[in-house]
């Protein structure tokens, strides 16, 4: 008879064993046994767990196969928005970094100090851990909503299932102060040949020290903790990959983010789990308690000691000017990293100062990407073709003969708009540079003019739309030209892709393979034909199966409560964005309202301003936008928003008033109280600081409220804002 006491026992020690080996191997890169050694172990360990399968754990190093194929990735809400990094070309933009955020500091401001590591061409992830162990992984999605793919990010190895512990530590800075002086027998045997300058410079020299309190305290003891990396593939293993792709038979990826991120996307696991993925993480999101690190060094050696890969090339700079140095040798040495990195990430090590600084609405106004120059090559310009995007705009594009430029072959280039071709004067036949600008965006640099043939000829713009026949135009004082026809069937697939866009109408399913069949075969000429789309319809589409029809024609239904903000974003309105679209929702509260403003009156809303007042008025005016509007609204969809700005006399009521929201509100989404609030002429900032004169607080507020009750800054429940808006 089995003793089941003593294989639980062996089997906790196997997968503490096998953990630790895969550890020392995948995330520190000292291995301590043999291959044959770790394989024997991983041997018992599948055995033991084959023969008592209910005793197998999700935690187990065996669980990193992969699973069966699955239907689709569920969206995840991240608790504290992913966002993206403001860029620094040079070492004056580096400074003038420093100095702002020098500004941003009270009367007396600290002397600032710097976290740099290599900014990965990858994939950004949130993990979420619950009491040490993975629970949920996701990706960056927009910042605000992710996919979670967290059965894919459990088969890369350097991942770790448990978290090691990971103790927390505080870091304090020590200045120790003295007076220089030079003693009587060094000043006697003074000379020309020794420097004592030296000496004294290295005396006065800043020492800090690292004090680590014995507190017991663990990443892994925190009930919720995510923690955010960046996935990514070598590049040798890259080639290795793309070299067995061509011998199956396969397209090989054109680089390897592509590669990674189209890995981690896959709906089979399976096949994740045979891609060579890895992962460096950067650093500690948000916890639950609130954990005791004070600076993100610490944060990232606490990540390190609980078992999760940081970049080895990550340092601690006491100055900007070590920052400047270290980005000019990592620039040098970016050929010999075996990733793609198109520069460095730059983050001021201080946690509370990164608070205090805070954040705009899209990055973080604490830290800032240096950007590596572009890396450039020689190829020939083949044709020039036309792109007509969702607003009309007429974009020129080189074909290019295939040039390999920073990992990625290139084969197209844009070439902006015709001033741009003629200033350059590009033709093709030319010879010319291209680089990738920021090492993404391919683009020609210039023409070798020596190598221009001589039956070269001089660009010229096409009168007429390539696609539809239309004759363009060029608004006056603009450099793009448009095509007008608000149905040519290339605006048409662009403005229903962006009008079903997650942050518009969200309509799920409604893909660019759907929407090219739909105005390919005449189902769809405008956004109010989408509502009379039947499934017995979709089903006669490629790739719509009944399942499939019958979701998509349920979101489309779900779509038509979204409310105006969303709308007047879906609709693709020139210059109105996401936050133009909920100012002006919140200020008239219906389209109907809204089509009755004038040029003036929109141009008067704070923050709207007349270069989007003039385009939102051009819109109205329209009978064939009017016509779809009234088409929309016959169909069932909401023109209006569930809630009105303050009037016109109340408008002003917030006027330089700074909030931050936090928590979840009963009745307001977080961006109708942001809008409301904005319409008002207050602002609203994501740091509760000094300056900050109210915070709005919901249900699960976090720290931010704990940080205003601190500093005795007034909290506003959500009836108490409405009064605040009233006035």
């Amino acid at each position: 008879m089995e003793d089941l006491t003593a294989i639980k026992e062996r089997l906790a020690a196997l997968r503490d064993i096998v953990s630790q080996h895969q550890r020392r191997y995948y995330v520190e890169d000292r291995p301590t046994v043999s291959d044959a050694e770790y394989d024997a172990l991983y041997r018992e360990l599948q055995d033991l767990e084959a023969a008592h399968p209910h005793l197998v754990t999700l935690d187990s190093p065996t669980q990193r196969v992969g699973a069966e194929p699955a239907e689709g990735f569920e969206s995840v809400s991240h608790q504290v928005p992913m966002l993206s990094l403001d860029n620094a070309r040079n070492e004056e933009e580096l400074r003038e970094f420093e100095a702002r955020l020098m500004r941003l500091q009270d009367e007396s401001p600290r002397p600032l100090s710097y976290v740099v590591e290599p900014k990965i061409d990858g994939l950004g992830v949130a993990l979420l851990y619950e009491h040490g162990e993975f629970a949920r992984g996701a990706t960056r999605g927009d910042g605000r909503v992710g996919e979670n793919i967290t059965q894919n990010l459990r088969t890369i190895k350097s991942i770790p299932l448990r978290l090691d512990g990971g103790k927390l530590t505080r870091r304090y800075r020590l200045e120790i102060r003295g007076v220089v002086y030079m003693p009587r027998r060094a000043f006697a045997h003074l000379n020309s040949e020794h420097d004592w300058r030296s000496d004294w410079d290295t005396t006065l020299r800043t020492i800090r020290v690292t004090v680590s309190p014995d507190s017991g305290s663990t990443l892994a003891h925190l009930n919720r903790l995510e923690i955010r990396g960046e996935v990514y593939m070598p590049r040798r293993a890259f080639a290795r990959l793309n070299q067995q792709l061509e011998a199956d038979g396969q397209a090989p990826f054109a680089n390897p983010r592509n590669a990674a991120a189209g890995s981690l996307r896959l709906l089979d696991s399976r096949i994740t789990a045979r891609r060579p993925l890895d992962v460096f993480f950067y650093t500690l999101g948000h916890a639950e308690p609130a954990h005791a690190v004070t600076s993100h060094w610490d944060a990232l050696q606490a990540l390190s000691r609980a078992g999760c890969r940081i970049n080895p090339r990550a340092a601690l700079c006491a100055t900007i000017d070590e920052v400047i140095a270290y980005c000019q040798k990592l620039e040098a040495e970016r050929n010999e990293l075996d990733y793609e990195a198109d520069g460095v990430v730059v983050k001021v090590d201080d946690l509370a100062l990164q608070e205090a600084f805070g954040a705009t609405a899209h990055h973080p106004r604490w830290a800032v990407a240096f950007k590596f120059a572009a890396q450039q090559a020689v190829s020939v310009v083949r044709d020039i073709t036309l792109n007509v995007g969702r607003t009309g705009a007429l974009t020129p594009t080189a074909v290019l003969d295939p040039v390999h430029i920073a990992g990625v072959t290139v084969r197209r280039a844009s070439l902006h708009n015709e001033d741009e071709i003629r200033r350059k004067d590009i033709r093709v036949g030319d010879t010319v540079w291209v680089e990738r600008a920021g090492d993404v965006i391919p683009q020609v640099v210039s023409v070798i003019f020596d190598q221009r043939p001589a039956d070269s000829a001089a660009f010229v713009m096409p009168e007429r739309c390539p696609v539809c026949e239309t004759a363009v135009y060029r608004p006056e004082g603009e450099v793009v030209a448009r095509c007008p026809n608000a149905v040519c069937p290339a605006q048409l697939r662009e403005r229903l892709l962006h009008f079903a866009g997650r942050r518009a109408m969200d309509i799920d399913g409604l893909g660019a393979a759907v929407v090219d069949q739909l105005v390919d075969r005449a189902l769809v000429r405008d956004f109010a034909d989408l509502y009379g789309l039947k499934q017995a319809t979709l089903e006669g589409l490629d790739r719509l199966a009944e399942k499939s029809a019958g979701n998509l024609v349920n979101a489309i239904a779900r779509s038509r409560e979204r409310g105006l903000a969303r709308l007047l974003f879906g609709l693709g309105i020139r210059h109105v964005g996401e936050r133009a679209a909920a100012l002006l929702a919140a200020h008239y509260g219906s389209f109907d309202a809204l089509a009755q403003a004038d040029t003036e009156e929109l141009a008067d809303i704070h923050d709207v301003g007349p270069v989007i007042a003039e385009s939102v008025s051009q819109f109205c005016s329209h009978a064939e936008n009017r016509r779809t509007l009234e088409r929309l609204a016959e169909a069932g969809v909401r023109l209006d928003e569930a809630l009105v700005a303050a009037q016109s006399d109340t408008a002003q009521t917030l006027a330089g008033k700074i909030f931050v929201l936090t928590g979840t509100l009963p009745n307001l989404k977080r961006s109708d109280a942001q809008a409301l609030i904005e319409s008002a002429g207050g602002r609203v900032t994501s740091s509760v600081t000094r300056k900050t004169n109210y915070v709005v607080a919901g249900d699960d507020p976090g720290s931010k409220l704990q940080r205003a009750e601190d500093l005795n800054i007034p909290v506003l429940d959500e009836e108490q804002l409405h009064s605040l808006l009233q006035g």
